[in-house]
């Protein structure tokens, strides 16, 4: 699709080499990604990712702005979360960059210093897009897992859904799947309606 974000993974092998394993990509191979792509390192291999395509962008930006007022900051909600977007998590040997974050506040009570979070968030969303949704959805949510993440949302802008997971004895299971124009109340923020007009482009 054109204008939609590819993922590259870094490094590739030259083909007389693909039967042996490189070296583990560093923090500092990742500095050296150029700022206008995403960087993470997942199972040793660094992956460098466009910056999202436009309906990906607005269904981050519109979820992260319900949120936040009413988590973040208390306004017409109850708070006691802190909501993020796309930060940088530094979590066992993996670094990933989920498109929105949010841990509870007494888990997190005070932001970092470092530029990065070294304390997993309770809850993680990952937008989806076609060059991305297997990297996101197998590499990454087995990191959150790993990292007893609790909640993670998976939103595809295309199809205009979100599909609502929670991790049960190390297993992601679905626990619901909303779609379209509808209003709904979903865990863990289920404190307020989510009108999920506002991720999609009309």
């Amino acid at each position: 699709m054109r204008g939609e974000p590819r993922a590259v993974a870094c490094y590739p092998a030259p083909m007389g080499q693909r039967g042996r394993r490189r070296p583990p990509a560093t923090y500092e191979d990742l500095l050296q990604v150029p700022h206008h792509l995403v960087a993470e390192i997942v199972d040793g291999d660094l992956h460098a990712t466009p910056r999202p395509a436009p309906r990906h962008a607005a269904a981050s930006s519109g979820l992260g702005g319900a949120l936040h007022g009413p988590f973040d900051k208390g306004r017409g909600g109850p708070g006691g979360w802190r909501i993020l977007d796309e930060p940088e998590l530094h979590l066992g040997r993996d670094i990933v960059v989920p498109d929105i974050a949010g841990w509870r506040r007494e888990r997190l009570p005070h932001l970092p210093d470092e530029a990065y979070f070294t304390v997993a968030p309770d809850w993680i969303c990952e937008v989806l897009s076609p060059s991305t949704a297997a990297f996101d959805r197998v590499k990454k949510l087995a990191v959150y897992a790993r990292e007893h993440v609790p909640h993670a949302w998976l939103v595809d802008p295309l199809a205009q859904t979100i599909e609502v997971l929670r991790l049960d004895s190390g297993r992601w299971t679905i626990v619901s799947t909303c779609a379209g124009v509808d209003v709904v109340r979903v865990e863990p923020f289920e404190a307020i309606e989510l009108d999920l007009t506002l991720l999609w482009e009309a």
